[in-house]
């Protein structure tokens, strides 16, 4: 259990370390949404208490956004006259889901504390929000990321791995972002959140990854 969950702790701090820097704290909001906290937690929470799924949902959702030019909130952006956004990219169409929760979210958050709160910031908190309420790791989210202006369609489709990607292709995304194949499949299993803390399915699912890691070695030794 601890090897797992410290697993999705690792791989979610690098996706978050794309976007540090001297001015993210973890009490960026400390004294302008003193709320802040408990208002994303206890939206999270109704939303997932009414559908379980949500959770994995609304992680999968942060974990797009942060693979197209840092954790920006341009995921969320709508299209514009301007430009095409990321919403109807060809790994978020049919598939990316939970922005109305997050809409839900945000406005939870504007009723506490007004035009305070970067969209990022509150989807990061979500998503760590949305592991913790499943049952999984709890981590600090350092805050303070200013909103992306634009977004771009293409970009998200260079960016995120598509669901037919192959093995070198998906290690070789994930490298490019300073994740190792650990990473890869923590991340991965994160998407099955509603049932993927339960015992049993922690055991096998530490199964498959020593396998998979195995593997791994196996194909790196045989093509060096």
């Amino acid at each position: 259990m601890a090897f797992f969950k410290n697993a999705i702790c690792l791989a979610i701090l690098v996706l978050l370390m794309g976007n540090s820097s001297a001015q993210l704290s973890t009490n960026f909001y400390s004294k302008s949404c003193p709320k802040l906290f408990s208002t994303v937690k206890s939206a999270v929470n109704s939303a997932i208490s009414k559908e379980a799924r949500m959770g994995a949902s609304l992680l999968r959702l942060f974990f797009h956004d942060c693979f197209v030019n840092g954790c920006d909130g341009s995921v969320l952006l709508d299209d514009t006259s301007s430009f095409t956004g990321e919403k109807t990219a060809i790994p978020n169409r049919n598939s990316a889901r939970g922005f109305d929760v997050v809409d839900n979210i945000k406005s939870a958050v504007e009723n506490a504390c007004p035009g305070v709160v970067s969209c990022a910031d509150i989807l990061a908190i979500t998503a760590r929000d949305s592991v913790v309420t499943l049952g999984g790791p709890n981590w600090n989210v350092k805050l303070g990321r200013r909103d992306a202006r634009t977004a771009s369609r293409s970009a998200a489709n260079n960016g995120i791995p598509p669901p037919t990607s192959n093995l070198n292709a998906l290690t070789s995304r994930f490298g490019a972002l300073g994740l190792s194949t650990k990473d890869l499949v923590a991340l991965s299993g994160l998407f099955s959140l509603p049932t993927i803390f339960s015992p049993l399915l922690i055991s096998l699912y530490i199964q498959a990854f020593r396998r998979y890691h195995l593997f791994i070695n196996i194909v790196q030794a045989r093509t060096k």
